[in-house]
């Protein structure tokens, strides 16, 4: 996630702080000293570490339990309005997305237990509606957090954890693309009522709302692509007209053809007919404004660009796109396919997430499978 970075890994994820969240270290710093001076100051910052440390737990509930069903959690982002855990997928199976829906919740529910069965915490309404009063109980304020927080995660506003376990008890009714769509409605709407609510006063209201809504329309349109990727060759779906650029180009070469077409990346391929990397515009510009045009394009591409064959599903390539986080992934013809990755053959065209968006659209509107016409002028491969 973007304006993130990296504070450490655990459990094989990276866990990333968002640069808003000092935002709201500093706003409670600063209203806690001016409610009561540099120990209500103190006071109040331990107290949102320590809800944060709960979250990341919760989080982390998710990733182990997905983990048990071999789906890996890249990273857990720490936002101000919570956590986010980035998993590779939700599983597919309804039993499995409860499971790891739950298991969040789950954790929440744990810590309550523990700080007010063994450590003695007293929860009451008034722990919850005055978290930001030094005077009530440090343990019962954070208990009663653990609780809110697991209630409010199982509110079923899609994709919050509710909402998929909503989805997964839809699914074993309908499939699971009109699961998610039905889902992610009762989420919007839920959204709707958050944000009706957060107008009279409550801004993280609103910004939960946001989330919520703009989370479950991604979440919807995710899993249609899925659904339609599975059924479409990545042949009839790739970029095949293209201008490609030799590993001897420069950077000024690069921009010349970017001026001139309407590309956003640009596949680097040898003589042989390889793809080597992608130049993609961002890295062009940025290479260009601190190398200058000299530069060789070899330089600032990225590399590792996974391929697929072009008999292979679209699923295969949009995996191999979210999985790596890579620009494009290049199609080979011939060559050895070995874990469903082409290793050797010719270069003939690539997959990008702009494209796949395309077809999606295509088939929205005409409600029809789409499949790039036959043909065409072909690569344009450097001689």
């Amino acid at each position: 996630m973007s304006w993130s970075f990296p504070i450490g890994r655990l459990f094989g994820s990276e866990i990333r702080i968002h640069v808003t969240f000092f935002l709201l270290l500093a706003w409670i710093g600063i209203a806690h000293y001016q409610m009561g001076g540099t120990a209500a100051a103190i006071d109040g910052i331990l107290f949102i570490l320590a809800i944060f440390a709960c979250v990341v737990a919760h989080e982390f509930g998710h990733a182990l339990v997905a983990r048990r069903y071999g789906i890996k959690t890249p990273d857990i982002t720490l936002l101000p309005i919570g956590g986010l855990a980035r998993l590779e997928r939700m599983p597919e199976k309804p039993g499995e997305e409860i499971l790891v829906a739950l298991a969040g919740p789950a954790v929440n529910i744990v810590f309550a237990f523990i700080l007010i069965v063994f450590l003695g915490a007293a929860v009451d309404p008034q722990a919850l509606a005055e978290l930001e009063d030094p005077s009530v109980s440090f343990l019962a304020r954070l208990a009663a957090v653990n609780l809110f927080i697991a209630i409010f995660n199982l509110i079923p506003a899609f994709p919050m954890d509710g909402g998929r376990v909503l989805r997964a008890i839809l699914a074993t009714r309908m499939n699971r693309v009109k699961a998610t769509e039905t889902a992610a409605r009762i989420g919007q709407a839920l959204a709707f009522g958050f944000g009706f609510l957060g107008l009279f006063g409550n801004p993280i209201l609103l910004f939960i709302a946001i989330f919520i809504y703009l989370a479950a329309t991604a979440e919807a349109q995710s899993v249609g692509i899925q659904d339609v990727a599975r059924g479409v060759r990545v042949r009839d779906a790739m970029i095949t007209q293209f201008e490609a650029l030799s590993p001897n180009a420069s950077i000024g070469e690069a921009a010349d053809l970017l001026l001139k077409t309407t590309q956003h990346e640009f596949p680097v391929v040898d003589g042989g007919g390889r793809l080597r990397g992608v130049l993609t515009r961002k890295a062009l510009i940025e290479a260009l404004g601190k190398e200058g045009r000299e530069a060789p394009v070899v330089e600032a591409m990225a590399r590792n660009i996974p391929a697929v064959p072009s008999h292979a599903w679209l699923s295969d390539a949009l995996k191999r796109l979210q999985d790596g986080s890579v620009p494009a992934v290049g199609v080979n013809e011939g060559g050895v396919t070995v874990a469903g990755m082409t290793e050797g053959g010719r270069f003939v065209g690539y997959v990008t997430a702009e494209n796949i968006g395309e077809l999606m659209m295509i088939r929205s509107a005409t409600g029809e499978p789409a499949a790039a016409p036959a043909g065409g002028r072909g690569p344009l491969l450097p001689q």
